[in-house]
């Protein structure tokens, strides 16, 4: 097992992270303005993934972003939506503008159960079906179990996977790995994990497929972001982070927002480098922003 905390020269401090999370919570109200709220809007994965999900209720999701000019003028378009693999197309055909990316679950989400074949498959088959992004989950059966480098040697799979599909459709494909942090539970291996991932080839790393009882969680979110500065500071490459799961209000991604902010800085806080994966997120943000309820999607 490589000894990831020797290597990049940082391990969670508990009781330092709690102190600073103490300190980002107390500051929120400094970021609430309609102008970061904005922002954030634009920094979401705007997701369905429901067992019943047709074309019909995920073509009606797409149509509800490409009123958003009309209807509600001055909102920027969300980064993207997330959907499972078989709707890829229906977003890529649905969709008015090419700046709304299509995100995809695959790799046997969410649960990463399967033969490395299946979910190397699955996630060509997504993106020949139109897939701009591909959110895949950390094997944690391997994780878990001590094998870190068969976890790492799945993602690399899938990357080289995900590579070739996309060169052979003329686009490159951005690859969020998720760790599923409310399974990892403490903050030494949510840091291994990222460490993990972000050396086999992940563009973001991810909190949390929104299907566990933990999801997204503050700490684990500072440990994820400081994981990523020491690792660019190695590097030299920048990796995003994506929070999912259970963000549903403007105070949520404020919080999310300030913590991103805090650890990586500025340069950070734009799609390419940071996402939210909601599936209730708009209608708050758009709340706050124009103090009333609003309820467009």
């Amino acid at each position: 097992m490589i000894n990831w905390f020797e290597k990049y020269g940082y391990a969670p401090d508990a009781e330092e992270i709690g102190g600073i999370l103490e300190s980002t919570a107390a500051a929120v109200d400094t970021v609430n303005s309609p102008e970061i709220l904005k922002r954030c809007f634009s920094l979401m994965d705007l997701t369905t993934l429901k067992n019943n999900d047709t074309v019909s209720s995920v073509t009606k999701l797409v149509s509800k972003v490409n009123a958003l000019e009309t209807e509600h003028p001055g909102y920027p378009v969300p980064a993207s939506i997330c959907v499972y693999p078989n709707f890829a197309g229906v977003v890529r055909e649905a969709r008015r503008n090419p700046e709304l990316h299509v995100t995809t679950v695959a790799g046997c989400f969410p649960t990463s159960q399967s033969f490395i074949e299946v979910k190397c498959r699955e996630c060509e088959l997504a993106v020949e079906a139109g897939a701009d992004e591909i959110d895949i989950v950390l094997a944690l059966n391997l994780f878990l179990a001590g094998d870190e480098q068969g976890a790492f040697n799945e993602i690399c799979q899938i990357r080289k996977t995900v590579d070739a599909a996309g060169k052979a459709v003329g686009r490159e494909v951005t690859l969020k790995v998720i760790l599923e942090t409310g399974l990892l539970a403490d903050a030494e291996r949510i840091a291994r994990a990222s460490y993990l991932a972000m050396e086999a080839g992940a563009d973001f790393i991810k909190t949390s497929t929104g299907k566990v009882d933990v999801n997204a969680t503050p700490m684990a979110a500072y440990v994820m972001c400081s994981c990523i500065k020491v690792f660019y500071g190695k590097t030299g490459r920048k990796v995003g982070f994506k929070a999912a799961g259970g963000i549903s209000t403007a105070e949520d991604a404020l919080s999310y927002y300030l913590i991103v902010r805090t650890v990586l800085g500025e340069e950070w806080l734009n799609k390419n480098l940071f996402r939210f994966g909601v599936s209730r997120l708009g209608n708050s943000l758009m709340s706050a922003v124009e103090k009333k309820d609003v309820k467009f999607f």
